[in-house]
């Protein structure tokens, strides 16, 4: 087995065109392959070395799903305006802010070099290029519309990107607000409920019942924290565990998932608005139906619908029109397989699944914002009863103290 070749960052120095002595950085996986890529850039080269790496390690940042939708825009645009593929390589990853970015795409860039096709090239880094992403530049290549279809997936990474955003916008903001309550009144509970009650204790009297339950509350805190902590943990650990390794239990959470109120509408709408995006692109591509079919269960993004799609494809496979076997699984909207429907008629099918995910996607935003709304008052409320009903039980002995003086 071949091994793989390693791109590195090159400090050069040479002559350009005009006579005039330069110097620059460029990435390469060998000194002589570097010196070959600046003379055909017009570069005479006097000097190449290894860039030396910081002391510490380069601080590289992880490639995000939209590091990638930027790549396929302006690889797209380069190959629009007529740039040869490897030179659009070298363009946009000297233009790249993210060296992890950059490194991908030289690395993509001398797979090419090699004689792969760019399809073969971005198999080879399946963590960033999905089979969706592959399929549909096979079939550019293939069709000789490469540029059509890199702008294509362009649009879809950014339209399912942006789903996702405000999905996380829907449930980071209560998770946030439930963790930091729960710090709060841990520390409360912890450290500063038993400062009062050594001073109750010097008083004497009867405390209020609420008092009461509050600092037996806190004993059992000070006494079990620990355990309490180490249960939270485990519990968090073990469910994604399980979530990695146990079918059923990723089956059982997801349906738990859409049957959740509120949240559980959004995710459907959500996981609606993807399946369309998705099967629009790759019908759009040509590619065939029953073959798409495994692509989108895959970028469905929850088990219970992933199951049906794919139970789907079987009947498409045997010929039933996919509109009906939508309508057989119970998870789609009327409004959706009716749209389907007449996509199937009309030989329209793309359209109609585009117009499907962006009324879903629209939906998706104002569900949201409306959720952000709705949540800000209830969260507040929640933390006034929980953090002011343990003040005024630490509060309520000195007033009954007031009255009695």
């Amino acid at each position: 087995m071949a091994k793989k070749a390693t791109v590195d960052t090159y400090v050069w120095e040479g002559m350009n065109k005009q006579g005039k002595r330069s110097k620059g950085e460029i990435a390469g996986s060998t000194i002589a392959l570097v010196k070959a890529d600046l003379r055909r850039q017009g570069v005479t080269p006097l000097k190449v070395k290894k860039k030396p790496k910081s002391l510490f390690g380069a601080s590289k940042k992880k490639i995000t799903p939209q590091d990638i939708s930027i790549f396929s825009r302006q690889l797209a645009t380069m190959m629009s305006a007529g740039v040869p593929l490897v030179q659009a390589f070298e363009i946009v990853a000297k233009g790249h802010e993210n060296p992890s970015m950059q490194d991908l795409i030289m690395e993509v860039k001398t797979t090419v070099e090699g004689g792969s096709t760019l399809a073969e090239a971005l198999a080879k880094h399946p963590y960033y290029f999905d089979d969706l992403y592959c399929s549909l530049v096979h079939a550019g290549e293939q069709a000789g519309i490469l540029e059509t279809l890199l702008d294509k997936i362009a649009t879809y990474k950014e339209k399912v990107e942006g789903i996702k955003g405000k999905i996380k916008k829907a449930l980071f903001y209560p998770a946030a607000i439930i963790v930091v309550s729960f710090i709060i009144t841990a520390i409360l509970l912890i450290f500063v409920i038993p400062q009062f009650e050594a001073m109750f204790t010097s008083f004497g009297g009867d405390l209020p019942a609420m008092t009461k339950f509050v600092v037996e509350l806190s004993k059992f805190f000070q006494a079990y924290w620990w355990a309490i902590f180490s249960i939270l943990g485990g519990a968090i650990y073990g469910i994604g565990q399980l979530k990695r390794r146990s079918k059923k239990f990723n089956i059982m959470m997801d349906h738990a998932i859409l049957k959740m109120p509120i949240i559980g509408d959004i995710i459907t709408k959500a996981i609606i608005a993807r399946f369309a995006r998705t099967l629009a692109t790759m019908f759009a591509a040509g590619m065939p139906l029953v073959e798409a079919m495994d692509t989108v269960a895959n970028a469905a993004g929850n088990a219970v619908y992933t199951k049906a799609i794919l139970s789907m494809k079987d009947e498409v496979a045997t010929g039933q029109q996919i509109n009906v076997c939508m309508k057989e699984t119970g998870l789609f909207p009327n409004m959706v397989v009716q749209m389907l429907a007449i996509g199937e008629e009309t030989g329209s099918v793309d359209t109609m699944l585009a117009k499907v995910a962006d009324f879903y996607e629209e939906e998706v935003d104002n569900m949201v914002d409306g959720l952000s709304s709705l949540l800000e008052p209830v969260i507040m409320a929640v933390l006034g009863v929980l953090i002011g009903g343990l003040v005024i039980a630490m509060y309520l002995p000195i007033f009954k103290m007031g009255q009695v003086v």
